[in-house]
């Protein structure tokens, strides 16, 4: 989508940001890599050990590195949805958007330079483009819908002519599907882009939870040479209903959701002076699913479950739904002054909610 507003993605992450990460943090690989051509340069090539007990190994050499991008490399920043807190964020919140897995990394390309030779993705991508411009250069898939462990290769042959060539501009924005064959290059800006990566829950990830749930059945506990496994065709059919699919996709998204805590020990004092008028709110940075237990309410998320006693349903379900901020003493439910201060405390303290100071 063409937009050409400079500045409109820094808040995620500026040239500034990329130029401090690189020149003054003592970043270390894998957090960071650079490419040229296709090809990634030999980290030794550019990291060496800052002294200390035990040493900091592949650290970023600071003049290995502006040496390099000056001769082309682009740096890439990896992983930023775990280490830089505003794309931690943004991604948290595009997660629960779509109720997928979200990734991002970061593309710090020097004019007149490509960083990748034409190659395909495993998952959806988006392109936010930051700053400066890129030529971006489209073919139809070679292999449609590849899996996470389906990279590109030139044994799948050669690509056709380009079906879209475009230039992206400081706050543009360009989406890929799964599989598009692609390619990018700069002009006479320095160009810095975002990859924002959606994972996709395929059918395949479908039938091997389906298996993996089949574990306790004795007939396929036996070898393969005793005989045939007994009522398997039904018994996937069974566990591949759309439901149950679906409660294993969204269970296994929950559990591999990360904490993402800006807060986390400020929030552990602010529960000495909590009590039922503090203002607390419902963490953005968590996505959960409130259960039914046999004995109370469980809720998921981060890869745990809370449980809570049935008498405090009521209270629970109005923190799980509640949007803004609220107050304890306005729960509805049956629970005393001290029963509420009980559960709010164990919500921020578990990071589901967080006080509000001020």
């Amino acid at each position: 989508m063409p937009r050409h507003e400079p500045g409109r993605f820094d808040d995620l992450l500026s040239e500034a940001d990329v130029e401090r990460l690189v020149c003054s943090t003592a970043i270390r690989y894998p957090a960071f890599r650079l490419v040229r051509q296709g090809r990634q340069l030999d980290v030794g090539d550019y990291t060496g050990t800052v002294s200390w007990r035990p040493p900091f190994t592949s650290t970023a050499d600071v003049r290995r590195v502006l040496a390099e991008w000056e001769a082309g490399a682009t740096i890439v920043l990896q992983a930023l949805h775990v280490n830089w807190h505003p794309l931690a964020v943004f991604c948290r919140l595009l997660e629960d958007a779509l109720g997928h897995a979200v990734q991002v990394n970061a593309y710090y390309t020097p004019r007149g330079s490509q960083g990748f030779a034409v190659h395909h993705d495993t998952h959806d991508v988006l392109v936010l483009q930051v700053a400066g411009e890129k030529r971006w250069l489209l073919y139809d898939p070679l292999l449609e819908l590849p899996l996470k462990h389906q990279r590109y290769s030139s044994t799948l042959g050669e690509h056709g002519e380009p079906t879209d060539d475009l230039v992206l501009r400081a706050g543009d924005t360009l989406y890929l599907p799964r599989g598009w064959l692609h390619q990018a290059e700069t002009s006479a800006t320095d160009s810095l882009h975002l990859t924002i990566g959606i994972t996709p829950y395929t059918w395949i990830d479908a039938a091997k939870g389906a298996l993996s749930e089949c574990e306790n059945e004795l007939s396929l506990r036996r070898g393969v040479d005793t005989g045939g496994a007994d009522g398997l065709a039904g018994l996937l059919a069974e566990k591949l209903d759309p439901e149950r699919v679906e409660h294993r996709r969204r269970r296994r998204f929950l559990d591999s959701r990360r904490p993402i805590r800006e807060d986390g020990l400020s929030q552990l004092r602010a529960l000495e002076r909590l009590d039922t008028e503090t203002l607390l709110e419902r963490r953005e940075t968590v996505i959960a699913d409130l259960e039914q237990r046999a004995d109370g309410l469980a809720l998921v998320f981060e890869g745990r479950e809370v449980r809570f006693p049935a008498h405090a349903e009521a209270e629970l379900e109005a923190c799980f739904e509640r949007e803004g901020a609220f107050r304890a003493s306005e729960l509805p439910g049956d629970l005393d002054d001290e029963g509420r201060l009980v559960l709010v405390r164990r919500l921020v303290r578990e990071g589901f909610l967080r006080a509000i100071s001020g």
